[in-house]
């Protein structure tokens, strides 16, 4: 069992952790350590985005933005938050993005930048890279900080929870001060050992939890790992109810949970029932096809569940010729070729599913938490952008905004001592001889993924979401005494982090007898806010 000791630990590798990674590697004596559970570093939430990067588009307004950020959080973004990423945002696109990193963002015939459009923005602002922008993004980031000598990547490595005094103090005095974050214990895949990684300051950017929903567009990896530290470490955690559900995802065998981007309704992709109705204009006669995510998925879900669809159809094909359509979303058509269906010839058969976390670990505007120490940046963060339902396209730019503010407050703040080994104690792991199961394993994240669907899902109530805080607090425990008796793994880290996090979510969404944005409750006494 190893201690690693360096100046900022960042812990996620997507768009923020990786932004923040390269603005501290400037400062040439700053020793950064980057750790992420995955093999592949470019792996994670980011890899997956695929319409594209918000910024400022022909005859665009920082104002306009900010009020189509504001009108999609339904009253519960924060301006301040809102005016940060509109204003500082498109200047960071193009000097970290397009001359740092090198992205070559999708252009016109005429050279210009493309600009797409989205759900429920008011103008084309949308910079992609064909259907691939969040894998375009992430892997050339990665690339320049493997130039970086100062910063350390370190692969197959997840982490199991925070080190924080007095918790994890050696001196019994630490009990009199403020709660502080000095690392994390992170496990080792490889040696199957837990080494302390000592940091002077840590940054959370492990993204997001949709993995803890059985339907979703998030990759394995999205298991509510960081939430689940920060909570137990003591941080504040708010708005963790509001969890989006993208409207689009494919729904034929071997392709479940694959994203069906946004984008393919932004290029006048139209939405139908089996039976050939247009429906979403019954429900949001504004905005049609294009209304916000949430409002869609609400639609289809009520469409499915009163008339006993599978899925709806999303047709993109008598809209844009197959040419066109091979063009602008290639991964998106060579994808559904793979399993047999042509979406330049055939519409798509789509569904919801857990998308992105709204909430997280509350956060200032420079990306500090409650907890001394600790940074939180990405989707596992609250900055208050997103209120109760996040605009298309938003999220790169928020974790790249936050992950260049959160690394300038650490230059401005100066270099935090790193703590001697001595002041906590390693992980011990002495008598374990059980292995992990896992069909035990599988089948408990199976659990938890049924009970959050099913009862904090789409659409919520009082006694769903009773029945899950009663199944899940059960789970939790058992899951806890498994998780005691247990040798560490991956999987099993996973799943305690999981239940955890279910928990946040459900008890959010219990004490939060509104309905605003994405949280809806069908019990609800007072009037829906979309």
């Amino acid at each position: 069992m190893s201690v690693s000791q360096s100046d900022v630990l960042i812990i996620g590798c997507g768009i923020a952790g990786a932004t923040a990674a390269l603005r501290l590697s400037e400062d040439r004596q700053r020793e950064v350590t980057l750790v992420t559970r995955a093999a592949d570093p470019p792996e994670s939430n980011t890899r997956y985005a695929q319409g594209g990067i918000v910024t400022l588009g022909h005859g665009d307004r920082p104002e306009l933005l900010v009020k189509d950020i504001l009108a999609a959080g339904a009253g519960l973004t924060l301006p301040l938050a809102a005016h940060i990423v509109a204003e500082e945002g498109p200047t960071l696109i193009e000097r970290v993005l397009a001359r740092t990193a090198g992205v070559q963002f999708d252009r016109s015939p005429d050279g210009t930048l493309s600009y797409g459009r989205e759900a429920a923005h008011s103008c084309n602002r949308i910079l992609h890279v064909g259907d691939a922008t969040g894998n375009a993004i992430i892997q050339a980031l990665i690339r320049v900080l493997l130039e970086r000598p100062n910063v350390h990547i370190v692969t197959r490595a997840t982490a199991v929870d925070l080190i924080t005094f007095p918790h994890h103090a050696t001196n019994p005095l630490q009990v009199y001060k403020p709660i502080t974050c000095h690392g994390a214990y992170v496990f080792d895949q490889t040696q199957r050992t837990v080494d302390r990684y000592l940091a002077g300051t840590t940054i959370l950017a492990t993204g997001g939890l949709g993995q803890i929903f059985r339907y979703t567009s998030n990759p394995r990896g999205a298991r509510g790992d960081g939430l689940a530290m920060a909570y137990r470490a003591g941080a504040r955690v708010i708005n963790s109810e509001f969890v989006q559900f993208h409207p689009t995802t494919l729904a034929i065998p071997d392709g479940e949970g694959f994203l069906i981007s946004e984008a393919v309704r932004g290029e006048g992709g139209r939405l139908f029932t089996p039976d050939g109705r247009r429906f979403m204009l019954e429900y949001a006669p504004k905005w049609g096809d294009l209304a916000p995510r949430d409002v869609v998925a609400r639609a289809i879900h009520h469409e499915m569940v009163e008339n006993g669809y599978p899925h709806v159809l999303l047709d993109i094909a008598s809209v844009m010729s197959p040419v066109e359509v091979e063009e602008r979303f290639p991964t998106i058509y060579a994808h559904c070729m793979a399993l047999g269906l042509d979406i330049a010839h055939q519409p798509i058969p789509v569904v919801p599913a857990a998308h992105y976390a709204c909430g997280g670990v509350w956060t200032d505007a420079w990306g500090r938490t409650s907890t001394d120490n600790l940074y939180a940046i990405g989707e596992v963060a609250c900055t208050g952008l997103h209120g109760a339902n996040r605009l298309a396209s938003t999220s790169l730019l928020e974790g790249l905004v936050y992950g260049d503010r959160a690394a300038r407050d650490i230059v401005n703040l100066g270099k935090v001592p790193v703590i001697d080994p001595s002041d906590t104690p390693p992980w011990e792991e002495i008598g374990l001889e059980e292995e992990a199961d896992p069909a035990l394993i599988w089948r408990d994240v199976r659990t938890i993924q049924h009970t959050m669907w099913h009862y904090v899902g789409l659409v919520r109530s009082a006694r769903r979401l009773a029945r899950a805080m009663r199944d899940l607090n059960h789970l939790k425990e058992e899951i806890e005494d498994f998780y005691r008796r247990t040798r560490l793994n991956d999987a099993l880290i996973g799943l305690r982090h999981s239940v955890q996090t279910a928990l946040i979510v459900a008890e959010s969404a219990q004490h939060n007898r509104q309905s605003r944005g994405c949280h809806y409750r069908d019990d609800s006494k007072g009037t829906a806010v979309i």
